[in-house]
């Protein structure tokens, strides 16, 4: 009789424990106030619905019960029993939890602060298949792909757009879903609590490798957001270095600038991302690889065996030339002086 309702409860453990477990870009392991509205939301619905199943199953075998024993006929009217449990109970359960909703909605769709969009950190946002275009206004040209760089404990508004199909911007742990539409421009604001990385991922299916087009939300303390913008808003300086200074010559004539481009150099393509700051990124490919000397080389010898189906091409270099190229790509980072 009870192996039902040990069996429902050992499920609410394991659900519970995977919850609360950090391995996951999870919403139920907030890093800003957004997501721990949607945290709360979530844990209220949990909970109602492990009360409704404990109720409907302990209903289910008190009925097996009782006929097991032969229990005379009850011949009570049950109309008000299910006018109450099935229609009122449940009535006033999903207004209530309707209007906590539009609560939380109202909540995360200002910023908490109280920050002025005007006064606000602008962050431009636009998807294309299968990768993020990251844009800084107020005048910085830094120009980043599949990671966003933001300052601890400061809102920032985002403006959604898209290059091309429908994707949605999600990055559990600090905002719920928004939507990225053809022709309009979605405005979110994200606050993170606490430094660290916060994994991101489009959560509308938008093509083949829509599985890999992640991103990453880098929250800094604000003296360290400062430099890192400094750093990302200048251009590319020219390599001292003979071999670095020889990838830069690679990179040009092997067409790579013919769709990237790079800050300080005459590569001005718009096609694929920008790569003046490709040596400090987290991955390549959107979270396809991570961003390494074996994996770079990789990557530009043949994204399609990673990637199939991007615009980027098989790139024909010699593998004589490939290692000066490579290593002018991972020079594009921040000095230690830089990065303090």
């Amino acid at each position: 009789m009870w192996r039902p309702m040990r069996a429902l409860a050992m499920s609410a453990v394991v659900l519970v424990a995977v919850a609360c477990s950090d391995q996951s870009p999870s919403a139920l392991h907030p890093g800003g106030p957004g997501a721990r509205r949607v945290e709360g939301l979530w844990w209220l619905l949990f909970w109602i619905s492990l009360i409704v199943c404990v109720m409907i199953t302990a209903g289910v075998l008190l009925v097996v019960r009782r006929r097991r024993r032969a229990a005379p006929v009850d011949n009570r009217d049950p109309t008000r029993f299910v006018l109450i449990a099935g229609a009122a109970v449940p009535f006033v359960v999903l207004a209530v939890v309707f209007g906590i909703s539009l609560g939380d909605n109202d909540f995360i769709s200002k910023p908490v602060g109280g920050t002025h969009p005007g006064d606000a950190l602008t962050i431009e946002v636009i998807g294309h298949q299968w990768w993020w275009e990251v844009r800084y206004p107020h005048g910085s040209p830094a120009v980043l792909a599949n990671e966003i760089h933001i300052p601890v404990d400061t809102d920032v508004q985002l403006k959604l757009t898209t290059a091309d199909v429908l994707h949605s911007f999600w990055v559990p742990q600090l905002m719920p879903k928004t939507d990225l539409i053809a022709g309009r421009t979605n405005m979110m604001w994200m606050r993170a609590d606490r430094p660290g990385n916060y994994r991101g991922q489009c959560a509308e299916y938008c093509g083949m490798q829509h599985g890999h087009m992640a991103f990453m939300v880098i929250a800094q303390p604000k003296s360290e957001f400062d430099s890192w913008l400094q750093w990302a808003s200048r251009p590319a300086p020219t390599p001292a270095d003979p071999a670095l200074l020889h990838g830069l010559s690679i990179f040009g004539q092997a067409g790579c600038a013919s769709c990237h481009s790079i800050r300080g150099t005459d590569a001005a393509g718009t096609v694929g991302p920008d790569l003046t700051t490709i040596g400090d990124r987290w991955s390549l490919g959107a979270g396809t690889v991570p961003n390494d000397d074996e994996h770079l080389r990789a990557w530009v010898s043949n994204p399609q065996q990673f990637k199939p189906g991007i615009a980027m091409p098989p790139q024909a270099i010699s593998p004589a030339e490939l290692p000066d190229l490579i290593a002018y790509l991972r020079s594009l980072r921040p000095t230690p002086q830089e990065a303090r």
